[in-house]
C-alpha cells in the first residue's frame, strides 16, 4: 500500500532546509476573490526568514494585471519577490515565435474583459468566424457559469478548419469561493478530443518554473500547489519538492476517513508533504 507523504501543520516545520518558495495562487493564495486568512501571515513570516518567494500561477493574464488584483486584494507587492504566469508566457510565445508561424487573425475564446491583457500590445486582428481565422486564443469561459457544452459548436468550426490553439491556461477546473468553474484546460481537452492541435503554456510545463529558478538563483526551493495535474506534477518535473494544499480543487475528493492513499494511487508521483492549507 502506498504511504502518503508526511502531513505538516505549517511551512515552518520544514522552512530550514528550503532557500525559496514557489507559490501558486489560486486555491493557495487566494480563492479568486480574497486572500485566505493565514495568507499575509505566512508570506510575511517568509519573507521575515530572508527566503525568496515566487508566484507562480495558470492565471491567463500577463504578469502586471495579476500583481494589480492581488494588491487589490490586499497582498502587498512587498510580500513576494516576482511572479510568473501562464497568460504571460503565451503573450511571449505570440510575439516572440507563433504569430510568425501560424497568421495574425485570431478567435479569441474567453473573456475580452478579464484577458484582454493576452493581445493587447501584439499586431494581432480579432475575427470571429473561423472561417476567417488562422489561430484560436484560449484562455477560458466568458461567464463562471458556463458550461462546457456551450462551446462545443464554436470548438467543433474550428476543428473543421483546422486551427491551432494556444491554451492560455492549463488548469480544467478552479473553485471561486465554493463554485468550481471549468477553464481553459477543459476547453483544450475537448479540442484535442475532436483531434486539433493544442500549444500549452503553464503548469505543468517545464519553461515556467524555468523562469521562476532563474530568477530565483536557488537550488533548494519548495513548491505549494493544490493541483496534482499541475502544480505537483510540474514540480516533479523540474526536480523540486512539493506541498499539496488539500482544502484546494481536490477538496470534494478528499472528504471523509483515509482517502488519501487512494487518491495518490491515481497518479504516478506525489507531494514530498500534505499540507491542509497554506499557514506558516
Amino acid at each position: 500500500m502506498l504511504t502518503p507523504p508526511p502531513f505538516i501543520r505549517g511551512l515552518s516545520e520544514v522552512f530550514g532546509r528550503y532557500e525559496g518558495f514557489i507559490l501558486d495562487l489560486w486555491g493557495v493564495v487566494h480563492d479568486g476573490v480574497a486572500p485566505f486568512p493565514d495568507t499575509i501571515p505566512a508570506l510575511s513570516s517568509i519573507k521575515k526568514s530572508g527566503r525568496k518567494i515566487w508566484l507562480l500561477s495558470n492565471a491567463p493574464r500577463r504578469a502586471s494585471v495579476i500583481i494589480e488584483k492581488l494588491t487589490e486584494m490586499g497582498i502587498p507587492r512587498g510580500l513576494y519577490d516576482g511572479i510568473v504566469t501562464s497568460g504571460e508566457a503565451s503573450w511571449q510565445a505570440l510575439q516572440e515565435s507563433l504569430l510568425g508561424e501560424w497568421g495574425r487573425r485570431c478567435i479569441h475564446i474567453g473573456s475580452s474583459v478579464r484577458d484582454r491583457s493576452l493581445y493587447e500590445g501584439l499586431d494581432i486582428k480579432l475575427v470571429t468566424d473561423p472561417l476567417h481565422a488562422d489561430f484560436v486564443l484560449n484562455s477560458g469561459i466568458e461567464d463562471f457559469s458556463d458550461t462546457l457544452e456551450k462551446y462545443i459548436p464554436l470548438l467543433e468550426k474550428c476543428r473543421a478548419q483546422n486551427l491551432p490553439m494556444l491554451c492560455a491556461n492549463p488548469d480544467k477546473t478552479v473553485h471561486v469561493k465554493e463554485q468550481l468553474v471549468i477553464c481553459a484546460g477543459a476547453l483544450a481537452a475537448a479540442y484535442e478530443a475532436m483531434g486539433g492541435q493544442v500549444v500549452y503554456y503553464g503548469k505543468p510545463y517545464r519553461s515556467v518554473y524555468s523562469r521562476c529558478l532563474r530568477e530565483m538563483e536557488h537550488s533548494q526551493v519548495l513548491a505549494v500547489g493544490d493541483s496534482m495535474l499541475t502544480d505537483i506534477a510540474g514540480a516533479t518535473g523540474v526536480g523540486l519538492d512539493s506541498v499539496l494544499v488539500t482544502l484546494g480543487i481536490h477538496r470534494e475528493e478528499l472528504v471523509g476517513e483515509g482517502p488519501f492513499e487512494s487518491f495518490l494511487a491515481r497518479y504516478p508521483y506525489q507531494p514530498t508533504y500534505i499540507m491542509r492549507s497554506f499557514t506558516w
